[in-house]
């Protein structure tokens, strides 16, 4: 079968071609970093305007460049849930449209579901059950999948997401946005034990972040300050790591699993990615999705589209539908 995937759930418009049997045929993405930098941030309006304006241009390119025609599409996978709602609201309607023209069914999928199982994609031995860390701009979640592809949710961020984190210091410290690959740039310059930062709720299965970027603020402007800008970067960038890795480490240990995926577009962090191989070599296997697939993308969706089609959950044209969001539950 060949799935269509559409990703309009922030500020990048994405459509994939996936054929089963041959594996992601197209991927086009058209970013709106240049346009979000000048804000420091993503403007929900100017996302809305700008996907509306891409998504027929982007569509036509992933077809021209999978050497597809539109009626060798078998069925249709979009972001339905969570993301900014004029954004996905583009995509959905585009989707339905399609879908309806087509007569073929267009399937509503999660987009944090659609980041954890992009990790399957190339990496054929990994199936669930698993653990998964989800960590973005606006998630930081630890799942159990199951071999159902149903999500348990264990815990998650009381406050601000880890992605988030990241470009607040980095807004603080006068760093363009994105701020993620700025940090990680100049922390490769600092000590990371420079500064001692604490790692909060340490007890608890929950995570938070807020008091870490109050605590690089306090020490951004202290009077006594003489830290340098690369050792606050290199030890707010370990706590914060090390923080994910110990939630892990306690999820993991409560389903009992060997298995564990890091995915979402803060995985893209190469300092992180060597300190989750490194602390879990012992302990079980860590996977991550290739780093363009960790950011927002078609395919991950047209292919977590082909897990969920099974289910016949489609997209009702006169009605908001129910997505596969309905499958993340609380534990």
């Amino acid at each position: 079968m060949i799935f269509l995937g559409i990703e309009t759930s922030c500020d990048e418009t994405s459509v994939a071609v996936y054929d089963t049997y041959k594996g992601i045929k197209s991927s086009i993405i058209s970013s709106q970093i240049d346009i979000h930098s000048r804000y420091g941030g993503v403007v929900p309006e100017i996302a809305s305007r700008n996907h509306a304006l891409k998504m027929e241009t982007v569509f036509y390119e992933a077809l021209e460049k999978a050497s597809i025609s539109v009626n060798e599409i078998d069925a249709i996978g979009v972001t339905r849930a969570p993301g900014l709602i004029g954004a996905l609201f583009v995509g959905v309607a585009f989707a339905k449209g399609l879908s309806y023209v087509l007569k073929i069914p267009a399937i509503p999928v999660n987009h944090l579901a659609a980041h954890v199982i992009s990790a399957e994609m190339n990496q054929p031995e990994l199936k669930p059950p698993y653990a998964a860390l989800v960590i973005s701009g606006g998630h930081s979640h630890l799942y159990y999948v199951d071999k159902s592809y149903n999500f348990k949710l264990y815990s998650h961020t009381v406050d601000d997401a880890a992605g988030e984190a990241f470009d607040k210091v980095a807004k603080m410290m006068n760093l363009p946005y994105p701020g993620g690959p700025e940090i990680e740039k100049l922390a490769k310059k600092g000590n990371a034990d420079g500064i001692k930062f604490t790692v909060a709720m340490k007890n608890h299965k929950n995570m938070s972040f807020s008091g870490l970027k109050t605590a690089v603020l306090n020490q951004i402007n202290s009077n006594n300050n003489c830290a340098a800008k690369e050792d606050i970067a290199a030890s707010f960038q370990k706590t914060l790591v090390k923080t994910l890795i110990e939630k892990s480490e306690k999820c993991i240990e409560y389903f009992d699993t060997d298995r564990l995926v890091v995915a979402g577009g803060v995985a893209c962090n190469s300092y992180l990615r060597d300190e989750f191989f490194n602390y879990f070599s012992n302990k079980c296997s860590v996977f991550f999705p290739t780093k363009y697939h960790c950011t927002d993308n078609g395919d991950m969706v047209a292919f977590a589209a082909s897990k969920f089609y099974r289910l016949r959950n489609f997209m009702d044209y006169k009605s908001i539908a129910k997505d596969n969001e309905t499958r993340i539950n609380s534990i």
